[in-house]
């Protein structure tokens, strides 16, 4: 049983993340309510980052990421968003970091519903400590 999740975090821990519904795909509409919620968790967990607009969008160039709808409402709402070179090999955060430690911490392990599932997910993420993500952010 896959669960897709959608995490957003920086240097201190995550900022919000979701799980996309069983057998439901991430498209621009889906996205843009991620993104919504996105903007109102920085409002309450980074109120410093938000007041001063300075906290910083990085997404890949997946379809849903780059579709007009999505850019129009980053740049209507002054959203800085980090660049990812087209076709770029590199790995967002969540990519090298992130989700290979959650993919380990749940290797082996059993469950019976997608819900178990979903609760040990985001228990263990509430287990990796600031200076993890600090040191991933460092290095």
């Amino acid at each position: 049983m896959k669960v897709m999740l959608i995490v957003f975090f920086y240097w201190k821990g995550i900022v919000h993340y979701q799980f996309v519904s069983r057998g439901g795909t991430v498209n621009k509409e889906f996205y843009l309510n991620v993104l919504k919620r996105l903007r109102e968790a920085v409002r309450r967990k980074r109120p410093e980052a938000w007041t001063n607009n300075t906290w910083m969008l990085h997404h890949d160039n997946a379809p849903a990421h780059a579709s007009l709808l999505i850019r129009e409402f980053l740049t209507k709402h002054e959203t800085t968003v980090a660049p990812q070179p087209p076709y770029s090999p590199d790995l967002t955060p969540a990519g090298f970091f992130l989700f290979p430690m959650l993919k380990s911490s749940l290797k082996g392990r059993q469950f019976q519903t997608v819900e178990e599932k979903e609760e040990n997910s985001i228990r263990d993420f509430c287990t990796i400590q600031q200076n993890t993500f600090q040191d991933t952010f460092q290095n």
